[in-house]
């Protein structure tokens, strides 16, 4: 039997590389705030982590509620202004994704991120319409590494786990996927296979993938 096939992709550092542009963002805002954490700890504390996390980490306190809305509306502001002239997918992903739709593979975002992030990228990155499935920080209770997002995302392709193949870049989203009994690609963008959990396949980026590279996962 063929068994059909979805493909679940993080957003950051999987399908464009806007960690620079994250770090940049951060080091403003916290800069006004007297701090100036290290280029380790956001590899450690920031890549694939929650804005919660994030903020509760580096102010050492639980940062929460409506100081975690203000907070998060500032710095992902940052963000998008200092990134909106730089939107650009990781090479190879849009001929990927064509290969991808001619095959009628399910496809889904499931990011950390907040909406508004998605949908500045999607604004300018041809996907929308060829999505299933689109989950940003708003649609989850528990952010990665618990699972919920990847198993919501299955749901909402209408198959289950071990159907799926996740494209994640971080160990908190690598794991996520893997809690949620996927199968998992991971980006090395943002760090090295050393760091990460052990994923079914690496990749720097998608020159050289293709719909039975893939397939031959499964």
């Amino acid at each position: 039997m063929n068994k059909e096939i979805a493909v679940i992709f993080d957003m950051d550092g999987v399908i464009v590389h806007t960690n620079p542009y994250h770090s940049l963002a951060f080091r403003d805002f916290f800069s006004v705030r007297n701090l100036a954490p290290t280029e380790a700890e956001f590899a450690q504390h920031m890549f694939g982590k929650s804005n919660s996390y994030i903020f509760s980490h580096f102010f050492n306190r639980p940062v929460q509620g409506e100081e975690l809305l203000q907070m998060e509306e500032e710095k992902e502001g940052l963000f998008r202004k200092i990134y909106a002239p730089h939107v650009t997918p990781i090479s190879g992903f849009p001929e990927f994704i064509s290969e991808l739709e001619a095959h009628q593979v399910k496809l889904g975002v499931a990011t950390s991120a907040p909406l508004a992030n998605l949908d500045l990228i999607l604004s300018k990155i041809d996907l929308r319409e060829k999505l299933d499935s689109i989950l940003a920080s708003e649609d989850v209770k528990k952010h990665k590494p618990d699972p919920e997002v990847y198993l919501s995302s299955a749901r909402n392709l209408g198959v289950i786990p071990d159907q799926c193949l996740v494209f994640e870049d971080s160990f908190s989203g690598i794991t996520a996927a893997l809690n949620a009994g996927m199968r998992v690609v991971g980006v090395l963008s943002s760090h090295t296979i050393e760091e990460l959990p052990k994923c079914d396949l690496y990749i720097d980026n998608y020159n050289d993938l293709s719909y039975d590279k893939i397939k031959a996962l499964f």
